[in-house]
């Protein structure tokens, strides 16, 4: 069992920036593939971006230039650091953890229970 708890989640202008954390226990990040996804309402959860067991990190177009996925293994956590935060970046933020090497979409195993990112306008 992998349990994952996210926080840094808050309130920011446009252009702002916010660090979400994600605490795992159970499992060391470093041999589990890790992802963040993200829901607005009214839509489909997406994914936003991940970091293989490798360290390969992976990138929504829609976030790619101004988020970056990083994981400190001594701290058993991963972060998603997110710089020119946009409106349309309002939305649920998860993180999810993956014990294949090559999760496909959102097959992930194991998620956490949310942070809320509001990006004003």
């Amino acid at each position: 069992q992998v349990q994952l708890v996210e926080s840094g989640g808050g309130l920011v202008q446009a252009g702002g920036s916010l660090r979400l954390s994600c605490a795992a226990s159970g499992r060391s990040v470093s041999t589990v593939s890790m992802g963040w996804f993200r829901q607005a309402p009214g839509k489909e959860r997406e994914l936003v971006s991940t970091i293989r067991r490798s360290g390969i990190t992976y990138y929504a177009d829609s976030v790619k230039g101004r988020f970056t996925i990083s994981r400190d293994n001594a701290k058993n956590t991963v972060y998603l650091q997110m710089d020119s935060l946009k409106p349309e970046d309002t939305a649920v933020y998860y993180c999810a953890a993956s014990l294949s090497a090559y999760p496909l979409g959102q097959r992930y195993d194991y998620w956490g229970q949310g942070t809320q990112v509001t990006v004003s306008s």
